[in-house]
């Protein structure tokens, strides 16, 4: 990582940062600096150790590229997405810089997009979180006004062209729902590249009775590394409804911290890990309870076949002010072979008394006699397998309320 610094002046070039962008920045360098990647010395990556894994797959990783600002017509990324995704609104990001913000099925006047950063939060514990603020690409920050509700969802679709490779690619992505307001969005990652790793990091505020629905899906097979944070701050009544769909990366890590700051304030956060070959995926999830009466629900499936690895670490915190909370947290996990992993880190730090909470994890093998069954009705073995697998992870899919995007994501998935 010698390169760091001459990286950054590169980066100067690309996006015509000033002198004082670039000192801010050099601070967070510094910071990356002193950790670097995170290994199994630290407790949150014990299962997946990010340095290991960037070191043997990407030894000559480069912090900039100059080829993130070739010009990519809408045409080749829409060519490759179902025209009914297409009907909705949408966000373009391409090789991390964001080109198009089309928002035509909305009130202009109901919301504000803004490009230039004014105060960016930075987790002071992460150097992922350093990484990001010191060489991100490209930034968007989007208001809901008070009272407005989106007619359509928000697609966001991330895509990577194939001459971008051993490239690291930062990306900061706010959103501010203001009281009564309610958005659906659908985060899409399209990405044709090699070899290179991704750091998105998303903050979201969702003031009183707002209502996000935050759908995040990758499915394209690829041979990139996938690392996402999304920080979610929710007060009195608002929710906050997260789905995930983990399949296309060759590794891949989501991170979801919500913060239940008020009352009747609700976090849901439900996940699919499906995967093949050697690939290697984590969903972590942390929800603390910092007031009285918050609920929380956490449910994530896992089928893993080949030499794949799956990890879920879900932790939730309750604070001794936070009487009567309500919160569930559940992760099963299906292993078609003898070659595949799948570890479950579920925990519970409570502080109050008055509370209701369980969490559980187990994982097996897909019933025989049920498969047996099947083909005695004139499947194929597959065939079985895959109505049954269905089936399994129906009971995820189906805790989305989005109507609409329920049956979109029923349909990229191939499930009837």
């Amino acid at each position: 990582m010698d390169n760091l610094e001459t990286n950054l002046n590169e980066l100067k070039d690309i996006l015509n940062l000033s002198k004082k962008q670039i000192e801010d920045r050099k601070l967070s360098l510094l910071d990356f600096s002193k950790n670097g990647f995170p290994s199994k010395k630290d407790e949150d990556w014990k299962f997946i150790d990010l340095n290991r894994i960037i070191s043997s797959k990407i030894p000559k990783i480069k912090f900039s590229n100059n080829l993130v600002s070739k010009k990519i017509e809408n045409k080749e990324i829409f060519n490759n997405i179902s025209k009914n995704l297409l009907e909705n609104n949408y966000v373009i990001s391409k090789n991390g810089l964001i080109t198009d913000v089309v928002l035509d099925h909305e009130d202009k006047n109901k919301f504000s997009i803004t490009k230039i950063p004014l105060n960016i939060k930075e987790d002071q514990y992460s150097s992922l979180g350093s990484l990001n603020k010191a060489f991100y690409l490209d930034y968007l920050k989007l208001v809901v006004k008070e009272n407005y509700k989106f007619k359509k969802p928000v697609l966001i679709i991330n895509y990577s062209s194939p001459e971008i490779e051993n490239t690291v690619l930062n990306q900061r992505f706010d959103l501010v729902m203001e009281k009564n307001s309610c958005m659906s969005i659908l985060d899409l990652n399209w990405n044709l590249s090699e070899n290179n790793f991704y750091n998105i990091n998303n903050n979201f505020q969702l003031n009183e009775n707002s209502i996000l629905k935050n759908y995040k899906i990758d499915l394209n097979n690829n041979s990139n590394i996938f690392y996402s944070k999304t920080k979610i701050e929710l007060y009195k009544n608002s929710i906050s409804e997260n789905f995930i769909i983990s399949s296309g990366s060759e590794c891949s890590k989501n991170e979801i911290e919500c913060d239940l700051k008020e009352k009747f304030s609700s976090a849901f956060v439900n996940g699919i890990i499906n995967l093949d070959v050697s690939k290697q995926h984590e969903i972590r999830s942390k929800i603390n309870h910092l007031s009285e009466n918050t609920k929380s629900y956490q449910l994530i499936k896992c089928a893993l076949k080949d030499k794949s690895k799956a990890v879920y670490q879900g932790k939730i915190f309750v604070d001794s002010v936070a009487q009567k909370t309500d919160g569930y947290q559940l992760s099963k996990a299906i292993l078609l072979n003898e070659g595949t992993e799948f570890n479950g880190k579920p925990e519970l730090e409570i502080y109050a008394d008055d509370v209701k909470c369980s969490h559980g994890s187990s994982s097996g093998n897909l019933d025989e006699n049920k498969i047996f069954y099947l083909m005695t009705r004139g499947l194929s073995k597959n065939e079985a397998k895959k109505i049954l697998l269905d089936g399994f992870f129906l009971e995820v899919i189906e805790k989305i309320t989005d109507t609409k995007v329920k049956d979109l994501i029923k349909e990229l998935m191939k499930i009837r």
